[in-house]
């Protein structure tokens, strides 16, 4: 019979209505003694999503690699899927990701820096001398890209120890000697800092008897400005961030990864609580509930030191406006970018967002954000306690403050040298640095870093300061300024920067992740072919999504400007 018109017979299976559900996710199941080996290291930690690196970071510690099986695990536990919990730990240099099957990596790790400052100071050769086996088999020897010792080239670190003017022999009597544990220079703690009067300009804060536009305008008055590359003036940042609603948060941008950079270390392992009052006054002045401090992993003694003194901190009450929070990056010079490490910060692949909207609208947890560099926190309480006028009355040839430049290269004298805002490449080196090298003629400088360019040594009278060097084809950005002598090629210095780049490009962009692999084949190949590299560093600068695809041309444009006769 058939059926009535516009009814439709439907099949029902006997089970049909009685909807199954799984009592474990799909896919292969983690193992169970995996899983209580990454509970035990966990302990009682929060299993929030945001946490996931801090966690990753735990088993690489202690395993010293991170295991097929440890991973699953550890997104069983935090109810991630797997794959996410991959894409993030294989995203970062410091993970050591090994596949079922795989042989794991041995347990001591020595990473020799093969950055522009290292290379210069014979890095190439202290890599081939340790590779040859003398370390032993329990230590495997990486190229790394800067660590932020550039004043010390050439860097090793083995383990956590920093070895400073590293030569083979050194390094293997620090393995030898089992030396490898986190080394960290004399400090001002907090007693001390307290005794000079250090938090007193905070106390104040907190105890209503400081206002907070007062101190915004403070803030511009005294022309201080970001210093971790883009120059935003500080109180007018202070200024924008709380237009915005509440909840607002803060947080400190210290992976300084950029080639030459080293002042933030320098800061931080010797005045600490200099940068921390610094860093709770501004979260107090845009009164934000959360400070997240992101700090480069290349710095464990820093790391381990504002652990212990935040604790000091935190006990004397000084934190009650704020919760701070201490993340650690994993080796990924693309979360310098903004908001790339607030990516890193909420657990995630460091990939740069696209803008509008802004962190100062949306950042962490899209909360409206307050981002500073380091060094700019570290000049707020002084610059507070001594009035603008004094910071502004800094600086050379019209230029206003101190800039704390990071100076490595072909002097006799490197470090961080705090000098005037504006002073001339020429007055640095010669009354900062002890001058030249022996033997060595000064030919040009790298003024801010590896994005910065290569500017010859006939522009050496230009004030090195933000907005001065822009018309040159470069930029100061954190003020890491490389010495070039003579000896120096600018051709393979620029192609040691190309390099840099297309290794750390976190590969979200077509333009910066296939244009830094082009630019490194052509400008390896002899001649340079000047038209094709300057069209290709036209694409890159206009669609890259970020500084560093938009930056990483400057070594290429400005040397095929200025040093003509090294690339034909």
């Amino acid at each position: 019979m058939s059926a009535p018109t516009g009814e439709v017979r439907k099949f029902r299976h006997p089970g049909a209505g009685k909807r199954k559900t799984r009592s474990t996710a799909k896919g292969r199941q983690p193992e169970p003694s995996a899983v209580r080996e990454i509970a035990e290291l966990l302990g009682d930690r929060p299993r929030a999503r945001d946490l996931l690196i801090e966690h990753l970071h735990l088993i690489q510690d202690r395993f010293h690699h991170i295991s097929a099986r440890h991973l699953q695990a550890l997104a069983e536990l935090m109810r991630i899927p797997m794959a996410e919990a991959y894409e993030v730990a294989t995203f970062y240099h410091h993970f050591d990701v090994v596949k079922e099957g795989e042989t794991p990596p041995a347990p001591i790790t020595v990473r020799v820096c093969e950055s522009l400052s290292c290379e210069m100071a014979g890095s190439e050769a202290l890599i081939a001398a340790l590779e040859d086996g003398r370390l032993g088999p329990d230590v495997r020897v990486v190229r790394a890209p800067c660590m932020g010792r550039c004043e010390c080239a050439p860097a090793v670190k083995a383990g956590l120890n920093d070895i400073d003017h590293a030569t083979p022999d050194n390094v293997a009597a620090a393995i030898e000697a089992g030396d490898i544990g986190t080394h960290r220079p004399q400090m001002q703690d907090f007693e001390a800092y307290g005794a000079e009067g250090g938090y007193a300009v905070l106390k104040e804060c907190l105890a209503g008897r400081r206002e907070r536009e007062d101190l915004i305008a403070q803030m511009e008055s005294s022309n201080l400005r970001g210093l971790g590359g883009a120059g935003f003036p500080t109180g007018r940042k202070w200024k924008f961030v709380r237009l915005e609603a509440q909840p607002r948060v803060m947080a400190v941008n210290g992976d300084e990864g950029e080639v030459g950079t080293f002042k933030d270390r320098w800061y931080l392992e010797r005045r600490p609580h200099q940068f921390i009052e610094g860093m709770l006054i501004a979260a107090w002045v845009v009164e934000a509930t959360d400070v997240y401090i992101y700090l480069r992993d290349e710095y464990p003694g820093v790391r381990e030191t504002l652990t212990e003194e935040l604790a000091k901190v935190r006990e004397a009450g000084l934190d009650h406006a704020t919760r701070i929070h201490l993340r650690r990056g994993a080796g990924a010079y693309i979360c310098g970018e903004e908001s790339a490490m607030i990516e890193s910060i909420e657990g995630k692949r460091g990939l740069p967002r696209h803008r509008p909207p802004f962190v100062a609208k949306v950042g962490v947890f899209g909360r409206p954000t307050l981002v500073h560099n380091v060094e700019t926190c570290f000049w707020v309480p002084e610059i507070l306690a001594k009035g603008a006028d004094w910071f502004a009355g800094h600086g050379r040839n019209g230029r206003k403050g101190l800039r704390s430049f990071s100076v490595s290269g072909r002097v006799k004298e490197p470090g961080v040298k705090l000098a005037p805002a504006g002073i001339t490449i020429v007055e640095l080196i010669e009354e900062y640095c002890g001058g030249m090298l022996d033997g060595h003629t000064f030919k040009g400088y790298l003024p801010g870093g590896a994005s910065g360019g290569i500017l010859p040594a006939s522009l050496g009278d230009v004030p090195l300061d933000f907005d001065t060097i822009q018309p040159h084809g470069g930029f100061i950005g954190s003020a890491a300024v490389v010495v070039l002598s003579d000896k120096d090629s600018m051709k393979d210095v620029a192609l040691n920067l190309l390099k840099f780049f297309e290794d750390e490009s976190c590969g979200q962009c077509t333009p910066c992740r296939v244009g830094c692999e082009k630019a490194v084949k052509l400008m390896d190949k002899g001649a340079w072919d000047g038209d094709l590299l300057k069209q290709l560093s036209a694409t890159m600068i206009d669609a890259s999504i970020c500084g560093l695809g938009q930056a990483a041309p400057n070594p290429i444009l400005t040397v095929l400007r200025y040093f003509p006769e090294d690339v034909s």
